[in-house]
């Protein structure tokens, strides 16, 4: 997964731009689900994972050559401990992610003629939403270095688009699995939004299925494949 060829600027670009991008994915078809499905609450699920699996396919396949289009903090600091980003970059592409989400869902909220941002008031809390966002960044970090490391990298877009798609329905939290979204969604009042009180807890379960994550990817795939390494 390493990009370190690209100077690091162009890549943090990338990366501001990329989580941008997601969160006016994930944010502006959140609000659309709401006014074009006003009664339906699992049509507006399922129209917020299609329109945000399928633009992350896209997202992927455009930032992908610049940055690697981690545009998430947990797979940057995967990555990191794979060896495939310094330390120095990751920190920088993490703050960078973070902008880009807030900057995207400002967009997002702009869009629909919201305030640019406001704080949400859709309370997410519970030991079950808290093992859901662990589960469901295990399976997204294990989906990215699994295809990564055994040389298939090709095929991740699809891959990391269709499992998070696929998320949203099989996990309780709607699969955040991704600290710079969660922070950016703490900021829209909408569908997709998330109460400034239970970012906390999510956090702490990302950076947690994280390193369940690396050990788990560890045991799978001890060798990067020949074309990746």
């Amino acid at each position: 997964m390493s990009h370190n060829h690209v100077p690091l600027v162009r890549r943090l670009i990338g990366e501001v731009v990329g989580t941008a991008l997601l969160l006016i994915a994930v944010v502006g078809s959140g609000i659309m689900a709401q006014k074009l499905s006003p009664n339906d609450v699992g049509l507006q699920l399922l129209e917020n994972a299609f329109a945000t699996g399928v633009a992350l396919v896209a997202i992927i396949l455009a930032i992908g050559p610049v940055s690697g289009a981690h545009l998430n903090p947990v797979v940057t600091g995967a990555d990191r401990y794979f060896g495939g980003i310094t330390t120095r970059a990751a920190v920088a592409y993490c703050g960078a992610q973070t902008l880009g989400a807030l900057v995207g869902v400002m967009i997002a909220n702009l869009m629909f003629d919201y305030s640019a941002l406001e704080l949400s008031t859709k309370v997410r809390t519970g030991s079950n939403l808290f093992l859901s966002e662990i589960v469901a960044t295990i399976g997204l970090l294990l989906v990215i270095f699994a295809i990564s490391r055994s040389g298939r990298s090709r095929y991740a877009a699809f891959a990391v688009g269709a499992y998070i798609a696929g998320a949203y329905f099989f996990t309780s939290s709607t699969s955040f699995a991704n600290p710079a979204v969660t922070v950016g969604r703490m900021f829209s009042d909408t569908f997709a939004g998330i109460d400034p009180s239970s970012v906390p807890a999510f956090i702490g379960a990302q950076l947690l299925g994280m390193v369940l994550a690396v050990g788990l990817v560890v045991v799978l795939y001890p060798h990067k494949h020949p074309e990746e390494a």
